[in-house]
C-alpha cells in the first residue's frame, strides 16, 4: 500500500523528493501517513479535497477487498509525525 500511494503522490506534485509517506499499524487497522512540500499539499488535497478524496477511496476499496481497514492522513508541515511505530 506504502508504494502504490507513494507512487500516485509522487507523480502529483512538483517536488517528489519530498514526498515522506509512512506506515502504522493501529488497533483498527493501517494508518498512512502522508507528508509533502509546502507548495505541493494543493495539489494533493485538489479542489475541495476531491484529489485526497480519491487517492482515499481507491486505498479504501483496495483495503477492503484483502480484508483490511485503512486511513490515509496528510500531514501538515507544522503538524508532529506519528509517535506509532512504523
Amino acid at each position: 500500500m506504502k508504494e502504490f500511494i507513494e507512487y500516485i503522490v509522487k507523480n502529483l506534485v512538483d517536488e517528489p523528493d519530498l514526498v515522506d509517506v509512512r506506515c502504522f499499524q493501529e488497533e483498527k487497522g493501517l494508518l498512512v501517513e502522508i507528508r509533502v512540500g509546502d507548495s505541493d499539499v494543493g495539489k494533493v488535497v485538489g479542489k475541495r479535497g476531491a484529489t485526497i478524496g480519491a487517492i482515499r477511496t481507491i486505498c479504501t476499496t483496495i483495503s477492503a477487498r484483502l480484508g483490511h481497514r485503512v486511513r490515509i492522513k496528510l500531514i501538515d508541515a507544522e503538524e508532529p509525525a506519528s509517535v506509532a511505530q512504523e
